[in-house]
């Protein structure tokens, strides 16, 4: 995403919108990807940013530097500078060719004849790409970067909710409220195999140690109804399980919500 800066002029920051948007849409027709300067080319665009997807894979975010994807890829830090404006967009770059990985359904594409299977395969579809690329969790669902890949996950749930018979401004309140649910939940897992990846401990082991806690500093008279749930096993399973039905407790609810809705508009 592109930040202005104090002292940046509006017509820079629009040039580099620009040149990012072209870089992202740089295989539709009109948008051809820049030619780079000096020296015949040896890296693409496509080759960076794999690079930069496997760095931020392997090592995280803050690891993916100019300098770290360029020694990935054999090259000097400076030519990379000549596809890429910066680490910026290279971050949108990789955040939207990541996003594309969920291969949803376009228009007129095959897809579940239930609308709430359809729903599932969005799920469950961007909860994959976390898992495979947990860095994801970092970006910015505020201020995304307009490529195709952001494009593609908001017309798949748009379309799904225009063909439920709401008005306009609700069948986008319910395309953005499944969205921000899913990837806040994804962005939650995400986290968790971080941390289990990065620390080398599991979080069930990581609250064991905490066992503790429990005896010597919890207030039963404070919290009855954190104690009432504990002793009727409401937090027995494993915390990857609590976290996977609790992920898909809320998405039904969700979804049953926007089914009532669909009575209530249809009466």
């Amino acid at each position: 995403m592109i930040v202005e800066h104090e002292g940046d002029g509006p017509e820079a920051v629009r040039e580099e919108v620009a040149r990012t948007l072209s870089l992202l849409w740089r295989d539709r027709a009109g948008a051809p990807e820049p030619p780079p300067r000096g020296r015949r080319p040896t890296l693409t665009i496509e080759r960076i940013i794999v690079a930069a997807i496997a760095v931020a894979d392997a090592e995280g975010l803050v690891a993916t530097s100019m300098h770290r994807v360029a020694k990935e890829l054999g090259a000097g830090t400076m030519t990379l500078y000549t596809y890429v404006p910066g680490k910026t967009e290279l971050i949108d770059l990789m955040v939207d060719t990541v996003l594309l990985e969920r291969n949803l359904p376009g228009p007129g594409e095959p897809r579940p004849a239930d609308w709430r299977a359809q729903v599932r395969v969005y799920a469950d579809r961007t909860r994959d790409i976390y898992r495979r690329h947990p860095w994801l969790r970092e970006r910015s669902r505020v201020r995304p970067a307009l490529g195709p890949g952001q494009l593609a996950g908001q017309e798949y749930l748009l379309s799904i909710m225009d063909s439920l018979g709401l008005p306009a401004r609700e069948v986008a309140a319910a395309a953005s409220s499944v969205a921000g649910y899913v990837d806040a939940n994804a962005a939650v897992e995400a986290e968790s195999v971080h941390l289990e990846q990065t620390t080398g401990q599991s979080n069930d082991a990581w609250w064991g140690q905490r066992s503790s806690f429990w005896h010597t500093f919890f207030d039963v008279e404070s919290h009855p109804a954190m104690n009432r749930t504990w002793l009727d096993g409401g937090f027995d399973s494993p915390t990857a399980k609590q976290a996977s039905e609790a992920s898909e407790f809320g998405l039904d609810r969700l979804l049953d919500g926007i089914a009532a809705r669909i009575d209530q508009a249809a009466k």
